[in-house]
């Protein structure tokens, strides 16, 4: 069946088609950013600068399925630029039911599939165009189990919760450009019940008293920050605030109870220590440090939380090391995409060696020749696991926080040393942390550093062999 069309006065066809052709200027904005690990993970379209999450938090005794479980309410307030026109833009959030959105104060259209809320604000964002998003939102955070088996996510505890977002968790408790090309500062409010404490990034800025015998606690990150860093831990805790160094830096320490006395000693060290790798690493990149010791088996692992990292059960003095030379590396310069994770943890693996070699204990070359040896683990299967791939390609997603990526990671530093000596060794980890600080880089960054640092020097084998190469390298 045909059908003649209406005559239509010029005056409004030439409005509808200008009103059509502002539209297809306009394109959705990406619902992932490719990463060659976690494809969905982030979107594109634009870039936050900001994080402001009101969070209510409730030990629910009557969770899914008649079990214990945790409620939480929550208002996301993201500040953001696009960098395209956009029609709509995704954000990433698992679980959690959605009340309503607007962005600019306007209510927004919006829908779910999988973790992607996928928003259509009133009126289109053009390139450049600096733009708030609200999301109102509510109900049980979920544990995420990872490829390697590893638990992430929002983790309930004995008496309260811990949220540990690496690699992809915090999108279990807020909305996020989830990836860690995309930092942002954060303003983190977290109201809890009588008697629980929340410890978060940053700095506490108020601890208010609320109605029904609740506590507000208000945290401030100024520091760029990847969504993966951010953490709160909800719970009882005794708390240390002190300052430490020659700039007097602010240092918060959250300690369960059940922890304490196991955690003193360590924790002493945490001056000590910040000192030693202001030493070998360059200025400390942010405005507060600490620790959070939650019981042993709250979590499966430590983080390294951005200012403040993650501790099940009391640490030993390697692991302190560790997560606090993350706040060098990983979190403020921050890798561009999973694949480049042996940049966080070689790094932080190599300043275990260090601290151990600075004092009394093995140098790093009697460390490296372990390794290489197979004299290393107790159990042969863990020596001749770091040979499994690269460190810079590891195999999949589940194997991003295997040992070819902190043991042969670390390794691959110590060529670039015995090559280049101390001297200029020490130029680049600190030029490095320096040059990207608050930043991203990749590998392909490293490399053309290191050869840029030392240009009389050939490295073509120890990126060919060790950063690169399959198998376990021929070493005189």
């Amino acid at each position: 069946m045909s059908r003649s069309a209406p005559v239509v006065p010029t005056a409004l066809l030439a409005l509808t088609l200008t009103a059509c052709s502002a539209g297809v200027n306009g394109t959705p904005g990406g619902s992932g950013v490719h990463d060659p690990y976690f494809p969905k993970a982030g979107n594109g379209g634009y870039d936050v600068t900001h994080y402001d999450l009101e969070l209510t938090y409730d030990r629910d005794t009557h969770g899914r399925d008649g079990d214990h479980g945790d409620h939480l309410a929550g208002t996301a307030t993201l500040t953001a630029r696009a960098t395209k026109d956009l029609t709509a833009f995704d954000l990433d959030l698992k679980g959690l039911d959605v009340q309503d959105v607007t962005v600019e104060g306007k209510r927004a259209r919006w829908n779910r599939a999988g973790q992607e809320l996928t928003i259509r604000p009133h009126d289109d964002l053009t390139d450049g165009e600096t733009f708030r998003v609200t999301v109102r939102y509510s109900g049980t955070p979920q544990t995420l189990t990872d490829a390697d088996g590893s638990h992430e996510g929002w983790l309930p505890t004995a008496d309260g919760a811990l949220a540990l977002g690496e690699p992809i968790g915090s999108m279990t408790w807020f909305p996020s450009d989830n990836h860690p090309s995309d930092k942002a500062t954060y303003d983190i409010e977290v109201t809890v019940p009588k008697g629980l404490q929340a410890v978060s990034n940053g700095e506490l800025t108020s601890e208010t008293a609320t109605t029904g015998g609740r506590t507000t606690y208000s945290w401030h990150t100024a520091e760029p920050m990847a969504t993966y860093l951010a953490t709160i831990a909800v719970g009882h805790y005794d708390i240390t605030r002190s300052t430490i160094g020659k700039n007097r830096l602010p240092a918060y320490v959250a300690v369960d109870p059940t922890e304490a006395k196991a955690s003193q000693k360590v924790l002493a060290k945490l001056p000590e220590i910040m000192e030693w790798e202001e030493y070998n690493f360059g200025p400390y990149p942010f405005s507060s440090t600490g620790a959070i010791v939650d019981r042993g088996g709250d979590a499966e692992y430590a983080l390294e939380t951005q200012n403040r990292p993650v501790f099940p059960g009391a640490p030993d003095t390697e692991t302190l090391v560790h997560e606090l030379a993350h706040q060098w590396y990983g979190d403020s310069v921050t890798p561009k995409t999973w694949r480049d994770m042996w940049l966080n943890e070689g790094f932080a693996t190599y300043a275990e060696w260090l601290w151990d070699e600075d004092h009394g204990g093995d140098t790093a070359q009697e460390t490296f020749d372990a390794l290489y040896k197979g004299d290393y683990y107790d159990d042969p299967a863990d020596d001749k696991a770091i040979w499994a791939f690269p460190p810079a390609r590891p195999s999949s997603a589940a194997h991003i926080s295997d040992s070819p990526v902190y043991d042969r990671g670390a390794m691959v530093l110590h060529k670039i040393r015995e090559t280049v000596g101390d001297d200029t060794f020490y130029d680049i980890i600190q030029g490095w942390a320096r040059t990207h600080r608050h930043g991203n880089a990749d590998t392909a960054g490293f490399t053309a550093y290191v050869e840029k640092k030392a240009p009389d020097k050939n490295f073509d084998e120890i990126w060919k062999d060790w950063l690169y190469g399959d198998g376990k390298p021929d070493h005189a």
